[in-house]
C-alpha cells in the first residue's frame, strides 16, 4: 500500500527536484504551488522563506545519501564499496536531466545564506570523509589505485563525480560517471 505525500513532503519533493534541475534560482514558490496544487500562502506556512525550504530541502537529501552510505556491506572490498557509491551518485541523474542537489546548489552558493553553505559543505564533508575510509581501505587491500593521502585523494574523486554527472547531464550519458569510476579500479 503506498503512503500518500503530505503537503509539506511534496512541496519538499518538488524543490528537491527543481533545484536538481534548475539551481537555486530557477524556480519559485509559485512553481511549486502549481506542482502540489496548492497556493503559495499555504507554502510559506510551512516554509517562511525560500532559504527556509532549501535548507530544510538540503538536510533531507544529505539525510537521505548518508542512509544510502550506511546502508553499503562494510564487509565488502573497497573496489565494490566505490562501484556501489558510483551507482547511488548516478541515481541522482535521473533521467538525465539533473545534477547532485548540493552540487548544483554549490555552484549558486554566492547567493544563498550562511546556513545552506554550511550544510552544502557538511554534504561535501560526510561524503569525501566516507569515500576518504573506502580509499584507504582499497589502497590497503590494492584493490583500488590511490595517489597521495586518502583524504586528498576523495576530495579528488568527489570532485570528479561531481564534474562527472554535469558532463552527464551536458552530453546526456552515464559514461562520464563510469569513466570516473574506472580511474580508481585496479584490474581484478
Amino acid at each position: 500500500m503506498e503512503t500518500k505525500l503530505t503537503v509539506r513532503e511534496q512541496i519538499l519533493d518538488h524543490a528537491i527536484t527543481l533545484m536538481m534541475l534548475r539551481g537555486y534560482n530557477g524556480f519559485s514558490y509559485r512553481d511549486l504551488s502549481t506542482l502540489v496544487g496548492v497556493k503559495t500562502s499555504s507554502i510559506h506556512y510551512y516554509f517562511p522563506s525560500k532559504d527556509d525550504l532549501v535548507l530544510e530541502a538540503v538536510n533531507q537529501y544529505s539525510d537521505a545519501v548518508m542512509v544510502g552510505l550506511q546502508s553499503v556491506d562494510p564487509a565488502l572490498p573497497a573496489r565494490d564499496k566505490l562501484a556501489t557509491y558510483t551507482k547511488l551518485f548516478g541515481k541522482t541523474l535521473g533521467d538525465g536531466d539533473q545534477i547532485c542537489l548540493c552540487g548544483m546548489l554549490a555552484a549558486d552558493i554566492e547567493s544563498l545564506p550562511e546556513t545552506v553553505r554550511q550544510a552544502v559543505q557538511a554534504f561535501f564533508n560526510a561524503n569525501e570523509s566516507w569515500l576518504a575510509s573506502v580509499l584507504a581501505q582499497g589502497a590497503k587491500e590494492g584493490t583500488l589505485i590511490v595517489k597521495g593521502d586518502p583524504e586528498s585523494a576523495a576530495r579528488t574523486l568527489f570532485a570528479a563525480l561531481q564534474g562527472s554527472v554535469l558532463a552527464s547531464r551536458l552530453f546526456h550519458t552515464k559514461s562520464r560517471l563510469e569513466d570516473v569510476e574506472a580511474m580508481w579500479r585496479v584490474a581484478r
